[in-house]
């Protein structure tokens, strides 16, 4: 991570493209942010803070910017499970089975696993849930071994 002002946010300046042949050597990610810029950012009010991201040129933070370079780093996707009271998102390295996302939910889950009703959560929501989705023909069935995709909503069916 490359603190750089705001002038060099969108190419860098001289020490930080020096970090980034660093780092693509390792294949590593390498990100710039502006420190200064963030600082501003968490004095605004959040339809005040996309303006003025909007009026640098920019349409991320510098904390999404990091979460997604981390994700990157550490081989992660996000999977959504959701009931009537609430949605949670749930961090999995890329290529984990069904079995075993459910096991990140509760151990339970993946003990006594027996299918899981997957949607890509953008059809999950222009759907409007999973009713929605099965009517459409968007809601999937599948069994443990199914590799679970970045962004899918998963409803675990289990018996213990």
């Amino acid at each position: 991570v490359c603190n750089v002002d705001e002038e060099a946010i969108a190419d860098g300046n001289e020490m930080s493209r020096r970090m980034e042949t660093h780092a693509d050597l390792r294949s590593a990610p390498c990100v710039a942010i502006s420190a200064e810029i963030e600082m501003e950012l968490a004095q605004l009010l959040p339809s005040e803070a996309l303006e003025f991201l909007g009026e640098l040129g920019h349409g991320r933070t510098a904390r999404e910017i990091l979460v997604d370079a981390g994700y990157e780093l550490l081989e992660l996707i996000t999977f959504f499970t959701t009931g009537p009271k609430e949605t949670h998102s749930r961090a999995i390295r890329a290529g984990t089975v069904a079995r075993d996302a459910a096991g990140k939910i509760h151990s339970d889950f993946a003990r006594g696993f027996v299918r899981a009703e997957v949607v890509a959560s953008d059809l999950f929501v222009r759907h409007g849930g999973f009713t929605g989705a099965r009517e459409a023909g968007m809601l999937r069935t599948e069994g443990k071994d199914y590799v679970v995709q970045d962004g899918d909503v998963v409803n675990v069916l289990f018996n213990v």
